[in-house]
């Protein structure tokens, strides 16, 4: 896929330590968008140099600047022969939505779960989110209370 077919015309990069900066403002960012406890970029940052360093979590940026991130973490199950994978965070900043940044987004990290041998990744979704509802349903996702509002919901997809 050439940067010009992926959805919105851009291609996901893989990010770096020296990334670690804008990837705990976006954070922070999606945090306070959606009124949810953060621990300030400061302390996202100094975690994200950690992880970022590994390779259980893997973060993709879109845009120069970037303005999208997807957050997975990647493990072990005893139900499946590869790594299972965990879609942490999905954001793309809100002047930017409905550019299909967020497609590219989440097909570039379904590609690197299975570049990495994965066949599962999975979702929590907020119950009452019914934009983050639709678009994984869109593209895939299952969710295991399909009619249910609660707090948190779980998606997943096998691939």
């Amino acid at each position: 896929m050439t940067p010009d077919d992926s959805p919105g015309g851009q291609r996901p990069r893989r990010a770096t330590m020296a990334d670690a900066a804008v990837v705990a403002r976006m954070l922070y960012d999606f945090n306070t968008e959606f009124s949810t406890p953060t621990p300030g970029v400061r302390e996202l940052q100094a975690r994200l140099k950690l992880l970022l360093a590994g390779d259980d979590v893997v973060v993709l940026l879109i845009g120069e600047p970037a303005s999208g991130v997807a957050v997975l973490s990647f493990r072990p199950n005893v139900w499946y022969p590869g790594p299972v994978a965990i879609l942490d965070e999905l954001y793309v900043r809100p002047e930017l939505r409905g550019h299909r940044l967020g497609s590219a987004l989440l097909n570039a990290a379904l590609d690197l779960v299975r570049d990495r041998g994965g066949s599962l990744i999975e979702i929590n979704v907020d119950g009452e989110d019914t934009d983050a509802r639709r678009f994984y349903e869109a593209h895939g996702f299952s969710n295991t209370e399909p009619n249910q509002r609660d707090p948190m919901l779980y998606y997943y997809r096998e691939l």
